[in-house]
């Protein structure tokens, strides 16, 4: 006959068996990354209770639209510096190891694969909710991740695929813009966090 606290243990035991790590993914150039990044990604984490977010960079953009990125060590050590201090932001290094073109289907099942008592939450701007058609295999990837929208000024919340909405503030900035004000010499301070714009001026990046 078991006692009291042999079924309490064998019940705790099953629990944390059946308990689901959740996990939210940030991918992206990140060239460079910036205070919208950090909001999408710490609004998600709250508001879903996720264990963490991870932020990936991806290696070559495999978007139809060409994306021009630099090189992947800077993207990565952008990263590092933006969410240093952040015990609920992590660096996942997935897409730069393997190289190639970083098409998400392919990184999630190997992510998966890896790590298959984990449910990913992968967080988008509603620029890219609008883009999802064009996404590789896109009806495949919709069935291993759950997709979550943080809205984007002049993007609608509307898309054909399940995307879970998150409210958060909506700020109208985006690397491009970022990169368009540093070649010109127009001050960006608090759009970029210190540490990141201390290093983007130490490698004179994204020079005219």
């Amino acid at each position: 006959m078991k006692t009291s606290l042999q079924v309490l243990t064998e019940s705790n035991i099953q629990t944390n068996r059946n308990k689901r790590k959740q996990v939210g993914i940030l991918g992206g150039t990140f060239s460079p990354p910036h205070i919208g990044h950090l909001v999408m990604a710490d609004q998600v984490y709250h508001q879903l209770g996720l264990d963490c977010v991870y932020f990936m960079p991806d290696f070559v953009p495999p978007h139809v639209d060409k994306k021009e990125a630099i090189a992947s060590e800077h993207r990565v050590e952008m990263v590092k510096r933006a969410i240093q201090g952040q015990p609920h932001f992590a660096l996942e290094l997935n897409e730069i190891e393997r190289g190639g073109k970083s098409y998400t289907v392919d990184t999630m099942k190997e992510l998966m694969r890896q790590h298959p008592d984990t449910d990913y939450y992968f967080i988008i701007g509603g620029d890219m909710v609008h883009y999802l058609p064009k996404w590789y295999k896109i009806d495949e990837l919709i069935q291993l991740v759950q997709f979550v929208g943080v809205g984007r000024p002049h993007y609608t919340k509307e898309s054909p695929y399940p995307v879970l909405w998150v409210d958060s503030p909506e700020i109208d900035v985006s690397s491009t813009l970022l990169r368009e004000r540093i070649a010109t010499q127009c001050p960006v301070r608090y759009l970029i966090p210190d540490a990141v714009l201390a290093y983007i001026q130490e490698k004179g990046l994204y020079q005219a």
